[in-house]
């Protein structure tokens, strides 16, 4: 099963031009799905294995509130992002030999974090 996950204002969705180019500006590049693009949104199921082991919230939910979603930005970031991605690596090993998961792209997902909770935004899920 697949899993989009979005940064929202409320479970229905809908985010400023404000939010959106928050996340333009920060550079974020995370791995996209059929409906998501990796900036304002993400495929969920890549980094649900990683979120859920170092926060304890799974991101497959139709709706995670902004107080979840900033205490989960508060987890991710107790951690480097080199630290992350070698927890990433053991939660969700790679499939091939000598792979591991992207300290960039921890980094990223560290900051779309950040950004959900600077912003008061939840997270809204789809599959």
């Amino acid at each position: 099963m697949g899993l989009d996950n979005y940064a929202a204002r409320h479970p229905e969705g809908g985010l400023t031009e404000e939010d959106k180019q928050a996340f333009r500006d920060a550079g974020i590049d995370l791995c996209g799905g059929m409906h998501s693009d990796g900036v304002i949104s993400f495929r969920g199921k890549w980094y649900d294995p990683l979120v859920a082991h170092v926060t304890g919230v799974s991101l497959y939910q139709e709706w995670i509130p902004p107080e979840t979603v900033r205490e989960m930005s508060a987890a991710l970031n107790r951690y480097s992002a080199r630290r992350l991605a070698r927890i990433w690596d053991k939660v969700w090993p790679m499939p091939w030999e000598d792979s591991h998961h992207s300290e960039r792209e921890v980094a990223d997902l560290q900051r779309f974090f950040a950004i959900c909770a600077e912003r008061g935004l939840g997270l809204k899920g789809w599959w």
